[in-house]
């Protein structure tokens, strides 16, 4: 099959290239002694990348730390199930999925992969394989950070940073569908395309108070930094400070601040589909790239708003 694979860790991008690799042994996958209990293959039509994947320690090491390259990077899949591990349920070949697959397994950026069946969840046939390896990680993360970690109720407000970027923008919109006030920030040209994905109000990061917005209910934050620690102060009382940008370096004085890891689940996975199928959410994809494109694609500095999709197939 053909696969992106990253070679050396002190290279970066510079060791990652476009080559053939074995595909899943599909025989040994479905048999007793060679199943991987619980595994499918995905013929992989899209997948998605972080642009930081390379910092990973698993990106190059197993779970037990051993070194594992070379590796495919890319862990946000949307494609078909061609075969089953032996003693796996819950999907069936031929069914359309999408998911995440495992940090310290081989990825996406693949003609095939093999996933955890849990770590996937069925797509609905009106459902775009190229939106749908999009949203995967992006949505996983705002669901959870908003509904998990923020606890986020109706008629409560929420402060967005990025909110016309990958992940802000599905904040942005799960929040205003739960029902929440949604403040977004971001520069000034990212304004339009905040309002288009939900938030009310916006804030440009460039010029206006951040201050200015008072006291909120929730913050998502996407950067950390000086923006993570002013953004503490205007967390009320009882409030919360949802990072995804690391430990955050301040804590609300009367409310609590969480930093988080995206895991995949079936079940949100299932509500996101729901909501993508139903016109309540949309993918904020600002590149899609073919397979032959991908390392250009993961190399680029072209600041790019958006999620970065690679088309695997047609």
């Amino acid at each position: 099959m053909k696969a992106i694979v990253v070679t050396d860790r002190d290279a970066g991008t510079a060791g990652m290239t476009l080559t053939e690799r074995p595909g899943p042994d599909t025989a040994r996958l479905a048999s007793l002694d060679g199943a991987n209990y619980g595994d499918v293959v995905v013929d992989v039509h899209a997948s998605g990348f972080t642009g930081n994947e390379l910092e990973w320690p698993s990106t190059w090491v197993d779970r037990l730390g051993r070194d594992r390259t070379p590796s495919i990077p890319g862990h946000e899949v949307a494609g078909v199930v061609s075969a089953l591990s032996y003693g796996t349920s819950g999907l069936s070949v031929g069914q359309r999925v999408f998911g995440l697959t495992d940090w310290t397994r081989d990825g996406t950026l693949a003609e095939h992969v093999v996933v955890e069946a849990r770590n996937l969840a069925p797509l609905p046939g009106d459902v775009d394989f190229t939106a749908a390896a999009g949203i995967a990680m992006t949505g996983l993360t705002a669901w959870q950070g908003l509904f998990e970690h923020g606890r986020l109720q109706p008629g409560q407000s929420v402060l967005v940073h990025g909110a016309a970027g990958a992940v802000g923008s599905a904040v942005a919109q799960l929040a205003r569908e739960h029902g929440a006030y949604v403040i977004g920030t971001g520069r000034a040209a990212h304004r339009p395309t905040a309002v288009d994905f939900g938030a009310q109000e916006f804030v440009d990061l460039g010029s206006d108070e951040l201050d200015d917005v008072g006291e909120v209910d929730l913050v998502f934050d996407v950067f950390g930094g000086d923006i993570g620690m002013r953004s503490a102060r205007l967390v009320r009382a009882g409030g919360t400070l949802v990072t995804i940008a690391g430990p955050p370096e301040a804590r609300p004085a009367d409310g609590v601040a969480v930093d988080f890891v995206v895991v995949s689940d079936r079940a949100q996975l299932g509500e996101i589909a729901r909501r993508m199928a139903d016109g309540r959410l949309r993918t904020h994809i600002g590149r899609v790239a073919d397979l032959k494109d991908a390392v250009a694609a993961f190399n680029s500095t072209e600041r790019i708003s958006g999620k970065t999709v690679i088309r695997v197939r047609a």
